[in-house]
């Protein structure tokens, strides 16, 4: 308990500092005249790193335990913020872009290394019992995580606005360089090693439940970023004229938002206990969630908001796109929480790394998908396209789940 506490803490102070750099990222960058879809290649290798650190942190994980890739991940992302404080001045734009995607890739390998140490770590230390206790622990986690992603934006933008970008990031290093200091100190080694000799073939080798989850999960965060990374915040400054304290503030609501709702999903659905029950909730809250950006969409189009209007005399449809972004956050939360859950559950003790590296793996290649989308999608069809797309991939995404019942270990 005394190791997973410590590489818990060490994930949130993680956390706070990665959401403070998309979000130090987004606006310093959209200040300078950074197109959408330029923005959006800034986050392409970060998302792109990630397929490739999960794929193989899983493996390195059970071969060598979690205190390697713990310290791993926070020594890398201190490199990583220490590059882009030294971004040299007067570059042009492709060379800046491309300096800033190197130090991005970096924190794209750091930021998976730690999630997969501390998600892997649950399983280690709760029993699934049936009685809802590991779901419990893991929407907490979960929840907690992006609830202080949420913390991150505010103070990225706090940063940025009180002693510019460069001083930022340092401030962010030296603090991170504080709790790979404190982890080194607390953490006991061997933690997540597995018993059993981990062989190449098991990065493949994985049981039919987690590769339907996994593939769920590529479509359920692609629906999120592909209008969450650039459109809604880039829509808004655009067209809304809301400043950057404003936007950074709504995401960063957003997505705290979204964490504590994540966190509380296991009292909402007081009779998932099990693996069974949680993948007959995940169907059906599927199905719910993919409605609502179809109807954010439709609000938000011209042809939609005539027809409020006519109905009910006024109609701001940016009121509208808020508060409809706040109910897929409240549904997006519950799903997300449920997969999270169903790959822990899904999952044997001596390789759980394995799995949840491998699952994450998945979660990269929506955000990857869904980041590049954002821009592209927005940039040429605006942000009604946007969320219609979501709306599809969250379809999509059901489709996976439709199979998954129980907990079964065979593996194909």
């Amino acid at each position: 308990m005394k190791n997973y506490a410590v590489v818990t803490a060490s994930y949130w102070g993680f956390t706070i500092t990665d959401g403070a750099l998309r979000m130090l990222v987004l606006l310093h960058f959209h200040a300078l005249g950074y197109q959408p879809l330029d923005l959006a290649f800034l986050f392409l290798l970060y998302e792109a790193m990630g397929i490739v650190t999960n794929f193989f942190g899983g493996w390195i994980g059970a071969r060598f335990g979690l205190r390697s890739t713990l310290f791993a991940g926070l020594s890398i992302q201190i490199v990583a913020l220490l590059i882009l404080a030294g971004l040299p001045e007067g570059l042009t734009l492709a060379l800046s872009a491309a300096y800033v995607m190197a130090a991005q890739a970096l924190s794209g390998v750091a930021k998976d290394l730690t999630k997969m140490s501390s998600k892997s770590a649950v399983k280690l230390v709760v029993p699934d019992t049936g009685q809802g206790l590991l779901f419990k622990w893991v929407a907490m986690l979960t929840g907690s995580k992006n609830a202080l992603k949420g913390v991150g934006f505010f103070v990225g933008g706090y940063l940025l606005y009180r002693i510019g970008f460069s001083g930022a990031i340092v401030a962010m290093a030296s603090a991170l360089a504080v709790i790979l200091v404190a982890s080194a100190l607390y953490l006991k080694a061997g933690l997540g090693k597995a018993k059993s000799k981990i062989r190449g073939k098991d990065l493949f080798s994985k049981s039919r439940e987690v590769n339907l989850l996994s593939a769920a999960r590529i479509f359920l965060f692609a629906s999120r970023d592909v209008w969450f990374v650039v459109g809604v915040p880039v829509f808004l400054a655009e067209v809304v004229g809301w400043n950057f304290d404003e936007i950074g503030s709504f995401m960063a609501l957003w997505v705290i938002g979204y964490g504590i709702v994540q966190a509380f999903v296991p009292k909402l659905l007081r009779r998932t206990k099990s693996s069974a029950s949680a993948a007959t909730a995940a169907k059906h809250w599927g199905l719910i969630l993919a409605l609502s950006p179809a109807l954010i969409a439709f609000g938000v189009s011209d042809y939609g908001s005539q027809i409020f209007v006519q109905a009910f005399g006024v109609f701001d449809a940016a009121t509208f796109l808020v508060r409809g972004l706040i109910l897929f956050g409240v549904l997006f939360a519950i799903n997300s929480a449920l997969h999270s859950y169903l790959i822990v559950a899904y999952s044997d003790v001596d390789k759980v790394s394995l799995n949840v590296g491998f699952y994450y793996m998945a979660n990269a290649v929506g955000r990857l998908a869904g980041t590049l989308l954002s821009g592209l999608v927005y940039q040429y069809y605006g942000l009604v396209v946007c969320l219609l797309v979501s709306s599809v991939m969250v379809a999509l995404a059901v489709l996976f789940t439709m199979p998954l019942g129980g907990r079964s270990v065979r593996t194909e």
